[in-house]
Formats: C-alpha cells, structure tokens, sequence
C-alpha cells in the first residue's frame, strides 16, 4: 500500500486533483492518499466549493495559507507542510501546475526524503519575469517523476537531463476533468442561465478569465483588454466570471 499526498492550493489545482483523486480512490486497495489544502486560494468561493462539484472529499488537512507576498506565503506554506509530513509521512507527494503551493511542497518533501511527482511536468514559458516559470523550474528540477500532458514537455525535459524512465506522457488531467463535468452536467444547477439572454441568436458564446498580475493590476492594461472585448461580444456573447483579484481592481480603478 502506498501512500501519496497530494497537493491543491490555488483554484486551477482543485481541478486537477480531481481525476487523480477519482483514480487513487479506484484503486483503494493499492493507495491511500491524503488532500492537502494549502489554502494558498483562502476565499471559499474559489476552493471548498470546488471538491463538492469535482466528486472529490474535503481536504484531509488545511494550512490555511493565505495572501500575502511570494515569499511570505512559500515560506508559510513550507513550515505547516512539513508538520503534517512529520506527522504523517507519506511514501510519495503529488503536486500539479506551477503554484507557490507547487514549488514549497516539493521543496519540503525533498528535502525530508520523500519522493516527488509533478503532474504537468516539463511546461516552459522560458520566461523568467513570470513567477510561474521559477516554480515550474524548480520543481521539475527536484522532482523524481514527471507526468507530461504534451510532447514539447517531454522534449524539455529530456533536453534538461532527465531519465527518460521517470518522464511519463500521460496526457491531461483538464480533459479527463471535462469529461467528467459532461457527464454531470445534468446535475448542475442551470438556473442562472434561465436569466440571461446569452444563446439568443447565437449558437455559441465565449467565455473570458482575467486574473494574471500582468493583465489585471494595471490600469491601462486593464481597460484595453475590455475594449477589446467589448469589441469581440458584437460578434460573440461573452459570459465573464469575474476573479476576486479582477473585482477589487475593477472597484479600484472604477472601471
């Protein structure tokens, strides 16, 4: 029986342990796993919510992370994953996507001995001005298996010396996640679009995310990716589920 942690911290996360979750609990004779909640997202409209509409249980541990700067928030991130490995120690820790909770818990589990999984290993943006590439980087450079959701990943990787016996192409955990919402889509509550006139004329509409710093937190910057939408939803209906970042912006700058 092999025991695995596996790491959610920030909203893309919870959508990615999903069908890993599913999968380990399949196989509950082989694994048992732990969901570690960083709560690196603190809002709870942005991450308890997620497990109940993922089919996923609720967090066997929450460090309660918060906001805060890059470093405050790795470190504390750090000193609370370490406590629950002391406590209980795992064979292997699974992290996803490049998240400050991706890079602190690889890091501490490494440095405990603890063997790393990095599911969307090997992904580079090659540019070190995005805080996501350095966690990225760091994290497959401690890692001890890479689980690849595209070629160019496995080419990087490879490139960067990694054993091709630990480099894995097992595509992504996203589209085995939209199957899975498919099929629950019967289920879910519609009513919100009894109210709105998206689909009228149209079939098909689009829909719009903004939460990068690049995009959101300047002002001018901001107002032009509106105009620019504003432009696209004469030709195309655009629904916008609005981030907590992007709001508080948007009252800021009284756009």
């Amino acid at each position: 029986m092999i025991k695995v942690m596996l790491i959610a911290g920030a909203r893309p996360n919870f959508m990615k342990i999903a069908p890993i979750a599913r999968a380990f609990d399949s196989r509950a004779d082989h694994i048992a796993y732990k969901i570690v909640h960083t709560g690196q997202h603190y809002d709870a409209n942005m991450s308890d919510i997620f497990f109940e509409e993922l089919g996923i249980r609720n967090p066997d541990y929450h460090l309660g992370a918060g906001g805060g700067s890059h470093a405050r928030q790795t470190a504390k991130i750090m000193v609370e994953f370490e406590a629950v490995c002391e406590q209980d120690r795992p064979d292997l820790v699974m992290v996803v996507g490049d998240v400050n909770s991706t890079l602190a818990c690889s890091v501490v589990a490494k440095k405990m001995h603890i063997k790393v999984a990095h599911v969307e290993a090997g992904l580079r943006s090659f540019d070190l001005d995005m805080p996501e590439e350095i966690n990225r980087m760091v994290t497959d450079a401690i890692s001890d298996i890479f689980f690849v959701t595209e070629e160019q990943g496995m080419t990087n990787l490879k490139k960067e010396g990694k054993p091709e016996s630990c480099i894995h192409f097992v595509g992504h955990v996203m589209i085995d996640n939209l199957f899975y919402q498919l099929s629950q889509m019967e289920k879910m509550d519609s009513s919100v679009l009894k109210h709105n006139d998206y689909k009228s004329g149209h079939t098909e509409y689009g829909v719009v995310t903004l939460h990068r710093p690049s995009n959101v937190d300047d002002k001018p910057t901001l107002i032009r990716i509106f105009k620019t939408l504003d432009q696209i939803s004469k030709r195309l209906p655009l629904i916008f589920p609005i981030h907590p970042r992007t709001q508080k912006n948007m009252e800021a700058f009284g756009i």
